[in-house]
């Protein structure tokens, strides 16, 4: 009988390829709430409170986006249409209406990076 040896993860981050790492980092910092724990001239790494992870590291990429993200966060907000003309206000642009049933907006952050805004869960 083979035992399964089990090691624990910690999620620390996620990377974020970026154009701007600076000036994205800190749109998201913005836009979550969250807090920027280290920045240097390449890099922006932004956490929900300083000793909490997971969080977010931008990091410079010499090429711009070119298709879809594979990956995207999904937001649920207490109120869907606030947060959505909060984010545009800040910056992000509405990739497609929303259609009768879609319970979810997709928005674009400054670089062109999907994101979700879903609405109130359902009964």
């Amino acid at each position: 009988m083979s035992m399964i040896t089990t090691m624990a993860l910690e999620w620390e981050q996620i990377m974020v390829d970026s154009a701007d790492p600076v000036a994205l980092g800190h749109w998201w910092a913005e836009a979550l709430g969250w807090v920027v724990v280290d920045e240097t001239e390449e890099i922006v790494e932004i956490r929900p409170e300083p000793d909490r992870l997971p969080g977010l590291l931008f990091a410079p990429v010499p090429e711009g986006k070119v298709v879809k993200n594979r990956l995207h966060p999904d937001f649920r907000p207490d109120d869907q249409a606030a947060e959505v003309a909060r984010l545009l206000a800040l910056g992000a642009r509405r990739v497609e209406d929303v259609q009768e049933g879609q319970h979810w907006v997709t928005l674009l952050d400054p670089e062109g990076n999907e994101f979700c805004v879903l609405s109130e869960p359902r009964d």
